[in-house]
């Protein structure tokens, strides 16, 4: 992933895959990713999962701009230790009028970490930018 978008920037060194059929997002763990326990920390792994959802919705309804959170839960089902490989795939996205809906996983060599949930509203306006909408973090330009 390309830096300077913001606190994405605090995932580095993180990195994604876009193909036509998909959107996948990881990192290797290390020790800015880590807690006390030396394990992967909760919120780097609500932070991956509320990227690679939001993409995933995105890149469903071909889009590159962002889509703001309306929900997003996360189980956590084991840990990601010191060195691990940790990727964050999409299983399942829907897309409505207003609001689209996805799931997914973010596993390791030793399987599922983590499952998620999130719900995106799908702006189809200006207004929220302010007079001046930005490009998300799948845009070419960014790359």
């Amino acid at each position: 992933m390309p830096t300077g978008f913001g606190y994405t920037d605090t995932l580095q060194p993180f990195y994604r895959h876009v193909t036509a059929e998909e959107v996948a997002f990881g990192l290797h763990v290390c020790s800015q990713h880590a807690n006390s326990m030396g394990i992967c920390h909760g919120g780097v792994l609500m932070t991956m999962a509320d990227i690679a959802a939001a993409s995933g919705v995105n890149h469903a309804r071909g889009e590159l701009g962002g889509s703001p959170t309306i929900n997003l839960s996360l189980d956590f089902i084991s840990a990601g230790k010191l060195g691990d490989w940790l990727e964050a795939r999409i299983s399942e996205v829907t897309v409505k009028r207003r609001f689209g809906f996805c799931n997914g996983l973010i596993s390791n060599e030793r399987g599922i970490v983590a499952r998620f949930n999130g719900t995106f509203y799908l702006p189809d306006h200006e207004g929220m930018w302010k007079g001046e909408k930005r490009l998300g973090a799948l845009s070419p330009a960014a790359d």
